[in-house]
């Protein structure tokens, strides 16, 4: 047995350590979201990263939002495995335009000055669809909105 005391352990009279601490209750957010890594790593995975990233958005934007507007974003996972085939594709629509509803409404409280909701969702991704190059530009706005408060998050947290 050490009878050996460090003076750093010791505790100061009011019952603490006075050592500083450094330590960060949130996560880091990923911030390196992207169009083209979305597409090209999704095609190299047969579509297992498109799953993952889209997950990461629900996971990310539930964490930032949701002790602000109180709503929960169902699990990507979930939506693409069960309600996708149960709903005959109108479950990924309906969560498509929620979630961008919700990305645009964070973006406003946080102040951050990026236009994105669900009209970019019905314009890029349903509307634009017919001249090929709309669902590339919605994956590109969403990408960067979530960016833009992924950062914003990481520098000023809540």
């Amino acid at each position: 047995m050490n009878n050996f005391v460090n003076s750093n352990d010791m505790p100061t009279p009011n019952g603490y350590n006075d050592q500083p601490m450094q330590y960060r209750t949130a996560p880091i957010m990923k911030t390196n979201r992207g169009m083209v890594k979305f597409i090209v790593l999704s095609v190299l995975t047969f579509g297992i990263y498109g799953l993952v990233a889209m997950c990461n958005i629900s996971d990310d934007i539930n964490f930032i939002a949701s002790k602000y507007d109180g709503k929960k974003t169902m699990h990507f996972i979930l939506l693409a495995f069960i309600f996708s085939w149960l709903t005959l594709g109108i479950g990924v629509i309906v969560w498509y335009h929620r979630v961008s509803n919700r990305i645009g409404s964070e973006l406003i409280r946080r102040g951050i000055n990026y236009s994105f909701n669900a009209g970019d969702f019905w314009l890029w991704e349903v509307l634009c669809s017919l001249i090929i190059i709309g669902p590339f530009v919605y994956l590109h706005k969403m990408f960067r909105a979530m960016n833009l408060i992924c950062a914003d998050f990481n520098q000023r947290g809540c």
